[in-house]
């Protein structure tokens, strides 16, 4: 069972799209702070915010190197919401298996000898 808060954490942190563009530029691999902030149109008091939520869901890792900030992905962080997801996409499926082969069971002509 997944741990409601973090999982709060971790879609709250994904509602965002600006935060979601943040993971995609992470995909190519760390990026500083200020490099992440420079193209988006806001300051970079607000890009950080973005990244605190971030850092808060355990989406992304920070790397302090000299006066740079180093970011980059946390994977794992991800586990949370895939698992939440399994587990309503399992429970959904066999709720409609099941109603299928009763629908299936329903319209079946009877068949009398």
């Amino acid at each position: 069972m997944v741990e409601h808060s973090l999982l709060d954490q971790t879609y709250r942190a994904l509602a965002d799209p600006t935060r979601r563009g943040m993971l995609v530029t992470l995909r190519d691999g760390p990026a500083r702070i200020t490099d992440m902030a420079a193209p988006l149109p806001m300051s970079f008091a607000a890009a950080a915010r973005h990244v605190a939520v971030l850092e808060a869901a355990g989406l992304i890792e920070r790397e302090v190197r000299g006066r740079d900030h180093w970011l980059t992905v946390r994977s794992a962080g991800f586990r949370p919401a895939e698992e939440w997801i399994a587990e309503q996409v399992s429970f959904w499926s066999l709720r409609a298996d099941a109603l299928a082969a009763r629908l299936e069971r329903r319209n079946r002509p009877d068949v009398r000898p």
